[in-house]
């Protein structure tokens, strides 16, 4: 994972990119950003819209998964 961040979003949270979803035109990107009690997720495309939001568990119970 990248940590470059970018401002917006929910209470301006620190975004980090992956480097992991990076496109050759460099705009495909998911990025997350933690809160004390959330883990958000968005579409570094459009940061307009809303965010998805999980608990830290479920958020960790996923991640062993996504690299699959």
């Amino acid at each position: 994972m990248i940590r470059n961040t970018s401002a917006g979003g929910p209470a301006e949270l620190a975004w980090f990119k992956s480097s992991y979803s990076s496109s050759s035109e460099g705009d495909s990107c998911v990025e997350i950003a933690g809160s004390h009690d959330t883990v958000h997720v968005r579409d570094s495309k459009d940061i307009t819209r809303p965010s998805l939001t999980f608990s830290p568990a479920t958020w960790a119970a996923f991640v062993p998964y996504a690299g699959a």
